[in-house]
């Protein structure tokens, strides 16, 4: 901590003595709020506008609160602005409207940070802004830590404010999400992005007749993705349990057990490396309807996500980090192992293990001694197609090897009715015509087991549980997994997932 800093934390310690030597309480219990910022304001124009403003000028009085956001004095006057969740509104304290002790109070005890409530009429000042007079105010919470507020600057030319962050340091604003928040308000918009996104697909969900539900995040056995988990101990069962890597499995043991049509937002937990895509928690949209295949789950996600963009955008186009991409229907399709032989120069399927392992050293791809067929298949497939797939891109039939949740292909060898969605270079979303025959889902699970012997440590394992379902009788089934923090990533305009998550996973503090 830097000796500048010291100084200001005493110093703003020193005011809470001080303020508590008065008899005043720094942390109040509640205020009464009347109005919003934003509504104080609206509430003004509206008298404004129709002729309704007192000789003096003043419009009702209005109970506000928020944080201090700006504060300069003038003698016997101080502006200030505060800002609560929805906008901002500037106070004037003036000494013969207050009186010498409360206004002699404000100057020497507020402080950048601080949240207080005022009570007082609204007015418009000559250099026209809507202002609340302080009649009367109250410290609600002494900010103790100063906020690392940036500067403005003001367009003298188009009256455009310009904030340069006081808060450069990226890594410490994910560490210290609530200052990021506090001082950069579009910051806080992202966030809101984040809670329309989710809020409109549960209602696009529910309007098409699926039906939430939950499903254990602590589960005994974990599958329905090549990962690999977090592991814990249940003490009072002495057993060891994992959190959960995927949705899949238990969703479609509920398609089995007679509901037609589910789906579930929820967190997954992977304990795999970080980068701009991942993170060891996020969160997953997962549905399943009977009935349907791989087709048809195109079909509607086509329509789900052309809706919420136009919901978010306006239209079914947005801008993501300077290129436009359209979301109008229908997307690209292109098939795994064609679009892979194109940019091998050579059909994949007859390369052999060994000659795939070597292209992808040629590439730098790592973890290939250990890697099946189907996970070499994937990652040459991640360094010379995907960054390719910049348009919303249906990626189809991959390998058997890689997929053991979905069913065969009805016309091809090899491949299973599987789709990836691929949108700006990363895979956004994933489904499945899914795989229904316990017989064939036991060989896969088996298959997948004998790769773990290997040293593959995210092959799936055996879910004895799942294949007794299946036994019982999984009609024709058709699902998705969609990651909601990169859809945000998308509709937001945000480079990294790190930005998109309130409290992101990060390296040791120390």
């Amino acid at each position: 901590m830097s000796d500048d800093l010291n100084q200001v934390l005493k110093a703003r310690r020193d005011k809470l003595d001080a303020i508590r030597a008065r008899g005043l309480e720094p942390f109040a219990y509640a205020f009464d709020r009347s109005h919003t910022a934003r509504e104080s304001r609206e509430a003004f124009e509206r008298l404004e506008a129709e002729g309704s403003l007192p000789e003096d000028g003043h419009g009702a009085e209005v109970r506000v609160a928020g944080r201090i956001v700006a504060w300069r004095g003038h003698g016997k006057s101080a502006f200030a602005h505060v800002e609560d969740g929805d906008a901002r509104i500037q106070l004037y304290f003036k000494k013969n409207v207050l009186g010498d002790e409360a206004f002699d109070r404000a100057v020497e005890f507020l402080d950048l940070g601080d949240w207080i409530g005022v009570r007082g009429a609204t007015f418009r000042t000559r250099t026209g802004e809507v202002t609340v007079r302080v009649d009367d105010w109250t410290l609600l919470s002494k900010s103790l830590r100063p906020l690392p507020f940036g500067k403005v600057e003001v367009d003298a030319g188009t009256g455009e404010r310009v904030v340069h962050s006081g808060f450069s340091d990226t890594e410490g604003r994910y560490r210290q999400r609530y200052a990021d928040l506090a001082v950069n308000p579009e910051v806080r918009e992202v966030f809101r992005t984040r809670a329309r996104v989710v809020s409109h697909l549960r209602r696009f969900l529910d309007d098409e007749g699926f039906l939430e539900v939950e499903t254990p995040a602590l589960q005994p056995l974990y599958g329905g993705a090549a990962a690999r988990p977090f592991v814990t101990k249940h003490n009072a069962l002495d057993r060891e349990m994992y959190l959960r890597i995927a949705d899949e499995l238990y969703l479609k043991r509920l398609i089995v057990g007679g509901f037609e049509a589910v789906y579930e937002i929820a967190k997954d937990f992977r304990n795999e490396g970080i980068d701009r895509f991942h993170n060891p928690e996020f969160t997953m949209l997962e549905f399943y309807r009977a009935y349907w295949d791989y087709h048809d789950v195109m079909a509607f996600i086509e329509r789900l996500l052309a809706d919420l963009v136009r919901a978010v955008h306006g239209a079914d186009e947005l801008v993501f980090q300077g290129t436009a991409i359209s979301f109008a229907a229908p997307f690209a399709r292109v098939r795994f192992m064609e679009a892979l032989e194109a940019e091998l120069g050579a059909d994949p399927a007859t390369l052999s293990d060994d000659d795939l392992r070597e292209r992808a050293r040629a590439l730098g791809v790592s973890d290939t001694a250990t890697a099946g067929r189907g996970k070499l298949l994937d990652k040459l497939f991640g360094e010379l197609v995907e960054p390719s797939l910049i348009q919303p891109t249906f990626v189809l039939d991959h390998p058997l090897e890689l997929s053991p949740l979905a069913k065969p292909h009805r016309e091809s060898e090899g491949v299973v009715e599987r789709f990836e969605l691929y949108v700006h270079g990363a895979e956004l979303a994933n489904a499945f015509s899914e795989l229904n025959d316990p017989l064939d889902q036991r060989e896969r699970f088996e298959a997948q087991s004998s790769l773990r012997a290997d040293g593959d440590d995210e092959a799936h394992q055996v879910d004895d549980d799942y294949i007794r379902a299946l036994e019982y009788g999984l009609p024709p089934t058709g699902g998705l997994g969609m990651g909601i923090d990169r859809l945000v990533m998308l509709l937001a305009d945000r480079p990294t997932i790190r930005d998109v998550i309130l409290f992101p996973v990060l390296r040791s503090e120390e």
